[in-house]
């Protein structure tokens, strides 16, 4: 039983991750009808961000504080000086942008960081294992748990800025004529799925390191999570996360070598049998 429950909360806290990617991806595309290549890359660029403050200030909480909003500005002053000028080209020059936006980005991290891995240490709060039945969970672990999914969550149903983003990814137009400025709205949105993909960068790096190209590996993930929960759907990329994770988790421990096998497995039976997604809306 104990075995069974550290691997659920393995699964949780890895769903946790790939929401806060997904999420952000799913937004853009809902929104700005863009697919991001470069949508990785701020992950990525989060938790470098997120080392360079923990060894500016030693506080992890400041950084998970500070890192999001700064990746988020930085995403947003993107959008508005190249995506802007792209939204009505056909969708190639839009691939082929943000694509050229990764490499940029991923090289001048190369430069300014250099190619070995920078490790992040978790507080010391959340350092060491609590006892859950028989077994020794890791702290952090269970702190994304119960804080990731849960505060994203909360803030797009809860807040006035994210009934907001939500409306305009539902309808961009009708949003325009009940007031709200979409151009504005697109910037914001773009800025905070950029934000959401640095705090995931940052809340990842105690476990995982920050090193080059990590923000491939959860860009392939996360597009994984979109389609199978649906492009521009929030409640989509919580159910594919979840999916993912559970397919991931337990397929590295009982068939390790088919364990991404498993994961576009599932993938390709929701575009047979639902090509728009769980939550997608057919077009």
């Amino acid at each position: 039983m104990s075995f069974l429950v550290e691997q659920l909360l393995n699964a949780l806290a890895l769903a946790g991750l790939l929401f806060l990617v997904s999420a952000g991806l799913s937004l853009v595309f809902g929104i700005l009808r863009v697919v991001n290549f470069a949508h990785g890359v701020f992950y990525m660029l989060g938790a470098y961000l997120g080392f360079t403050a923990m060894a500016v200030s030693g506080q992890f909480w400041l950084s998970l504080l500070v890192v999001p909003p700064v990746v988020g500005v930085i995403g947003g002053l993107l959008e508005r000086s190249t995506l802007r000028f792209i939204y009505r080209r056909p969708p190639i020059y839009q691939l082929l942008l943000t694509f050229g936006l990764a490499l940029i980005l991923e090289e001048t991290v190369r430069v300014l960081y250099g190619p070995t891995a920078k490790p992040v240490d978790a507080p010391a709060l959340l350092q060491g294992a609590v006892p859950i039945l028989d077994t020794l969970y890791p702290r952090y672990r269970l702190f994304l748990v119960v804080a990731v999914g849960v505060g994203v969550r909360l803030f797009l149903a809860r807040t006035r800025a994210g009934l907001v983003i939500r409306a305009v990814a539902q309808n961009s137009e009708m949003a325009d004529c009940l007031g709200a400025n979409v151009p504005r709205v697109r910037t914001l949105v773009f800025g905070a799925a950029c934000a959401l993909a640095g705090l995931g960068g940052v809340a990842s790096a105690p476990m995982t390191t920050a090193y080059l190209g990590m923000g491939i590996g959860v860009i392939v993930d996360a597009f994984v999570v979109v389609v199978i929960g649906g492009l521009g759907s929030i409640g989509g990329s919580m159910a594919g996360s979840l999916i993912v994770g559970a397919a991931q988790t337990w397929g590295a421990f009982y068939l390790p070598e088919t364990a991404m096998v498993i994961m576009y497995a599932v993938m390709g039976a929701i575009l047979i049998f639902r090509p728009w997604g769980l939550f997608g809306e057919e077009e």
